[in-house]
């Protein structure tokens, strides 16, 4: 039995040097990760005929380092065989910009300078791999449309995205006639305020990953129904409960526009021209909470409450009509898996592929990071903590002063309500001015603060993410000087 299992050993030693000797033959050079693995076979081959231990086997590396010496690992400099090495190899590459949940990042040129990177001569898959045939100019890609249609589609999301956050704002024009029909307190219609942005902040850790694999439009389609869908309870509500679980489930189908429609402008544009409609894009959602009440102080003034909402049902029924006829799919993996499909059934060819046909990550997984992720930055990267901490200050004064222009502006210096709505376009200047600093202001010293990178030997044209902070720190400054005039002029002597 010994030398049945002995001749057994031998055999698998035999090969394993076989194998070495002709790769040296034929000059080409083996993948150490590739030796761990058939070394790994051999010890398993051992254990499945019980002498693990009994016998040790010299593996490859051993036979190596014995006869050649210990070879030095072209990335660490350190020793092949020795047990520093073997902890390197286990180790993550430095990179790698992720973790082990799908979501990890390697930049192109690394990717390009990894050893055994296979090429399309080599890979039989490779030339079936479906991607634009000429770049920005496919008729698939979105990029490919008329500037006047990408325009247009700009023009409808950020009308959407408008939209939603006038619903979060022009709610607060009806808390006199709420308090009075449902009999309730102010405090508690301000709660349906707090459980919409509650649903806004809520809905992007689903929605965005939702799009990374059934893309954009459906994502639109589906939240913009729902949001409509709810609206309508909000209009016909006959007490504050029905009211306040409407207001949640609304700003939790709205937030799609938040999250996942300048995921589409960076479709449609190119970086060289993605700063206009990006801009467009982002000043919706900070123009809609000031235009909610101007909207709402005049409806509320001439009317009931309940036109608030079935203006909101008009708007949203007619933007969901835009989308559904003018806004198509512009996520590129799913359109190239669209092509992919195309392809596999006009030539019959099976082997056509798209690059998310072969994604391994699965929804359920992918959602659960997407919630996980946005706290594990807030408690691990304190540079993130403090600009979150500083967002959520200002968009809480932002919100606080749907709550405190009523009291100022109706009691101490007698406005009415459609008055105190056009009280709010005060931040709407402020906001528009803030928005045109940029490219006068905070655009130039962001490019004298790259160019002086580069002068100084950093990468040509590189930027870093504090390039971008002199803006913040205006602001930071600006804001508590700002809350105090506020404060100064409440009393009803000032004029």
């Amino acid at each position: 039995m010994w030398t049945a299992e002995r001749e057994k050993i031998e055999e698998v030693v035999r090969k394993s040097g076989s194998t070495v000797r002709d790769g040296k033959e034929d000059g080409s050079s083996v993948d150490y990760d590739d030796k761990r693995l058939e070394t790994t076979s051999s010890t398993d081959e051992e254990k499945a005929i019980g002498l693990n231990g009994a016998a040790r086997i010299r593996t490859r590396d051993e036979e190596e380092n014995s006869s050649c010496g210990e070879r030095p690992d072209a990335e660490s400099g350190v020793a092949i065989g020795s047990p520093q090495a073997k902890s390197l190899r286990l180790t993550r590459s430095h990179r790698s910009y992720g973790g082990e949940d799908g979501y990890a990042f390697r930049r192109e040129e690394d990717e390009d300078s990894t050893p055994n990177k296979s090429s399309g001569a080599t890979d039989p898959d490779e030339p079936f791999l479906v991607s634009w045939d000429n770049g920005d100019a496919d008729p698939d890609n979105p990029r490919s449309m008329t500037k006047a249609r990408r325009w247009a589609i700009t023009l409808i999301v950020s009308a959407s995205s408008l939209c939603v956050t006038c619903t979060s704002s022009l709610y607060t024009s009806t808390y006199g006639q709420l308090v009075d029909e449902f009999h309730t307190s102010r405090l508690v219609c301000t709660i349906g305020l707090s459980l919409f942005v509650a649903g806004l902040g809520t809905g992007p850790m689903v929605l965005s990953p939702l799009s990374e694999f059934f893309g954009r439009r459906p994502i639109y389609i589906c939240s913009f129904t729902f949001f409509l869908i709810f609206m309508i309870p909000c209009a016909l509500a006959q007490n504050t409960q029905t009211m306040l679980i409407a207001r949640f489930l609304d700003g939790l189908a709205g937030s799609a526009f938040l999250s996942v429609a300048g995921g589409t402008i960076g479709d449609m544009f190119a970086k060289h021209e993605l700063s206009a409609p990006m801009m467009v894009y982002t000043a919706s959602p900070f123009i809609g909470p000031e235009v909610g009440p101007l909207l709402g102080g005049f409806i509320v003034e001439g009317t009931t409450w309940r036109w608030c909402f079935y203006l909101l049902i008009i708007w949203s029924g007619l933007q969901l009509v835009l989308i559904g006829f003018l806004v198509p799919e512009t996520y590129h993996p799913v359109l190239l898996r669209n092509k992919a499909i195309r392809m596999r059934k006009e030539t019959g060819n099976a082997a056509y592929w798209a690059p998310i046909e072969r994604m391994d990550r699965s929804i359920t997984k992918t959602v659960l990071w997407s919630c996980i992720r946005p706290f594990q930055l807030l408690f691990f990267e304190p540079m993130c903590l403090v600009l979150c901490i500083l967002s959520a200050v200002l968009l809480g004064i932002l919100y606080l002063f749907f709550g405190a222009f009523p009291l100022v502006f109706e009691n101490n210096h007698g406005f009415t309500l459609s008055q105190v709505g056009i009280s709010f376009q005060g931040l709407l200047v402020g906001m528009l001015l803030g928005i045109t600093t940029d490219p006068l202001i905070w655009a130039p010293l962001r490019n004298r603060l790259v160019a002086k990178q580069g002068v100084q030997g950093g990468e040509a044209g590189g930027s870093e993410p504090e390039y971008r902070l002199p803006s913040t720190i205006a602001g930071a400054v600006l804001v508590p000087i700002a809350l105090f005039g506020f404060a100064w002029t409440t009393f009803p002597q000032v004029s």
